[in-house]
């Protein structure tokens, strides 16, 4: 009978990153209280004829999809944490809704811009003090947001502050959301500075060019979104810092190895796997080249093959020889 395996010693979990619960809960409360804002601000614009409050409600209406679908991401990453099916976790889960979130700004951008040009070419008659009212209110609820978002904003770097110079170990959902809500916050300052032109000074063309910077403002944002969650979705981290660690581990240490094939890419805030292939001489197996990477926190899966190249013998001159 052959020998039983303790395989169980050799297993390990898939589940990379812990989540963030405090940003999820935080989140949903910023969803409440945008949709609200995003309501109330976007039938105010439409009531008095304010194209810098009808703006800045369609930025606050791709501000709550953006943060709906971080929460949606957060509870779909949590419940299937330990599904085998997904290879290395469900981070990416979040970042999938990141990069969707995004695809729907540039469509609100594009719109908000319409409108604009629209409304510059054929002014209309704006009620001025309801429409202030509106976007100092709408002001205050982004700062609200941002508080709630700046909090589990907090609570994520305290868990990755060791590894800050790395880079990108912060919560990109909840980093994302968050420089949404300043972007937003943003927006209704400029649409506060629109309609108290237009009330004293009579510059009614402000309304209007505020709502064409505020789309740009929106487009701005969904730009850097998409850029920073395609990448991890593309798996684009072969420009990191730890792969550089890696190659100065491997080089730095007393085995004289070379690298003929490496493999990065990020499976939660800050973590990332490897798959090694080197080439040496000597006679070492992988577990040695994988203590010498373990010693970066970040690394929490590591793959190594180990491609012995031994000298050619030539055996005819040592069958003479002998």
């Amino acid at each position: 009978m052959p020998p039983v395996l303790e395989v169980d010693n050799w297993r390990h979990s898939h589940v990379f990153d812990q989540g963030n619960p405090l940003a999820e809960r935080n989140t949903l409360w910023a969803v409440i209280l945008t949709t609200v804002m995003m309501i109330t601000e976007i039938t105010g614009g439409w009531i008095f004829n304010s194209m810098a409050l009808l703006a800045d409600g369609w930025h606050m209406s791709s501000h709550v999809l953006a943060l709906g679908l971080s929460v949606l991401a957060y509870g779909a990453a949590r419940r299937f944490a330990h599904d085998t099916r997904f290879a290395f976790g469900t981070w990416k889960i979040e970042i999938l809704g990141g990069y969707t979130s995004a695809l729907f700004l540039v469509v609100v951008a594009g719109l908000m811009l319409y409108q604009s040009v629209e409304r510059l070419l054929s002014p209309v008659a704006i009620h001025y003090n309801q429409a202030i009212g509106i976007a100092i209110l709408g002001l205050i609820v982004n700062l609200a947001c941002a508080w709630l978002l700046k909090g589990g904003h907090s609570h994520d770097h305290h868990h990755h502050e060791q590894s800050e110079n790395h880079g990108h170990h912060h919560d990109l959902n909840l980093r994302s959301a968050y420089l949404h809500v300043i972007a937003d916050a943003a927006t209704s300052v400029l649409a506060i500075i629109a309609l108290t032109g237009g009330k004293f000074w009579g510059a009614q063309w402000l309304d209007p060019v505020m709502g064409i910077v505020g789309a740009g403002l929106v487009a701005v944002w969904a730009y850097g979104l998409l850029r920073d969650t395609g990448r991890v979705l593309l798996d684009a981290e072969m420009d990191s810092p730890v792969v550089t660690e890696i190659r100065e581990a491997i080089e730095a240490g007393p085995v004289n190895a070379e690298i003929s094939d490496l493999h990065v890419w990020r499976v939660g805030k800050g973590k990332y796997a490897c798959i090694l292939s080197l080439v040496t001489s000597d006679l070492i197996g992988s577990d040695y080249f994988k203590r010498q990477l373990r010693i970066h926190e970040e690394l929490v899966h590591i793959s190594v093959e180990v491609n012995h190249h031994l000298p050619e013998v030539d055996f005819a001159t040592m069958k003479k020889e002998g």
